[in-house]
């Protein structure tokens, strides 16, 4: 990501290009907390503060702080696919039969009312979009594709690769 450029007026009046980075700085204690948050955000802030050695009101306002700037955009439960019977996990490859943007954009609202899926992105290579989906077994895999996928729109090609074994699957950004 690239800086964003700010104008500004030094000392001596004339204006001043800086660069400036779109995020806030991050110290050794924001990253212990996100990297505590990330694996418990369910944590109370009195135990977040004792765990990054800070009084809870200096922990609270980093928390706010991390908030406001966006870096934190959610909170939210993890849930386990296979006891919300969601076990089977399948990686599509799309292709579109045009590339221009009225069909680019069709596609990407359509694909968000696929039942169970996850994930939607765009790509290059082979294909042009990647989606996860989370369904049943196979036979439920089956209806989908025979309900919603084949009626996505500009679809030229579809691949449907079902996932055997998950290796890492995680929500934690390396910080």
């Amino acid at each position: 990501m690239s800086a964003t450029k700010v104008r500004r007026t030094s000392q001596g009046g004339d204006p001043a290009t800086v660069q400036t980075d779109p995020l806030p700085a991050l110290d050794r204690i924001d990253r212990a907390i996100l990297r505590q948050l990330q694996t418990d955000a369910s944590i109370s802030n009195v135990a977040l503060a004792a765990r990054v050695k800070l009084s809870a009101p200096a922990c609270l306002r980093r928390v706010e702080r991390l908030r406001e700037s966006g870096l934190i955009r959610g909170v939210v439960a993890l849930i386990d696919p296979k006891a919300a019977g969601a076990g089977m996990l399948v990686i599509i490859g799309v292709v579109l039969d045009r590339s221009t943007p009225e069909s680019f954009a069709e596609f990407e609202k359509a694909a968000q009312k696929v039942a169970g899926c996850m994930e939607c992105h765009v790509v290059t290579g082979e294909f042009d979009y990647f989606m996860t989906i989370r369904t049943r077994d196979s036979d439920s895999f089956n209806r989908l594709h025979a309900e919603q996928l084949l009626y996505l729109p500009g679809v030229r090609q579809i691949r449907s690769f079902m996932v055997l074994k998950e290796i890492l699957s995680t929500t934690k950004f390396p910080l």
